[in-house]
């Protein structure tokens, strides 16, 4: 009955009920998704997305049915969505001709242009990143430019490991919108 009290909160946008609702069911799942994958980093991430497609949708769920088993079925849709991409980047087919030119290539690092490409991105993405209020830059810098786990964030933060998930998950959806709002 408390869950449902829940549900409804955060179906009005009511951020403390996503939370309960994240920390609730995150364990549950999280390690659905490891059985499945057998892979922690695979898993975690499912499990992000899962919950950001979950609060995104959440004025859809029925209450008719639990709210773990439709957590669960778009944990497994999100999979699958996993596996089909890593299954087409492993298949690309190529031609005997694009075999041998890969193969006569003399230098394969990276030109000048290819250089100051890169650079003029990273600048551009830096730029969208500085929009952002200042606790969504700071966990995206520790994340992705640090390259730290989830738990080494929460404790640099000294902030609960699930509040670091909820901020990266909606620093990355904010950044989303500023770059698609700016092609």
């Amino acid at each position: 009955m408390e869950i449902n009290l829940y549900i409804e909160k955060a179906k009005k946008g009511d951020q403390v009920a996503f939370t309960f609702l994240l920390d609730h069911y995150w364990n549950e799942v999280y390690g659905f998704m490891l059985k499945r994958t057998e892979n922690e980093t695979d898993a975690e991430d499912i499990a992000i997305e899962t919950f950001s497609k979950a609060f995104d949708k959440i004025a859809t769920y029925n209450p008719e049915f639990q709210f773990n088993t439709w957590l669960i079925a778009i944990a497994k849709n999100v999979h699958i969505d996993l596996l089909r991409k890593k299954k087409t980047s492993l298949f690309v087919e190529i031609t005997d001709k694009e075999d041998q030119q890969a193969y006569n290539v003399a230098d394969s690092s990276p030109s000048a242009e290819d250089e100051l490409i890169t650079v003029q991105n990273l600048s551009q993405l830096l730029q969208f990143i500085k929009e952002l209020k200042p606790h969504y830059q700071e966990v995206i810098q520790l994340r992705y430019f640090q390259e730290m786990s989830y738990q080494e964030i929460a404790e640099q933060l000294n902030e609960p490991l699930s509040n670091v998930k909820i901020k990266l998950l909606r620093a990355k959806k904010l950044l989303a919108e500023i770059i698609q709002s700016k092609r």
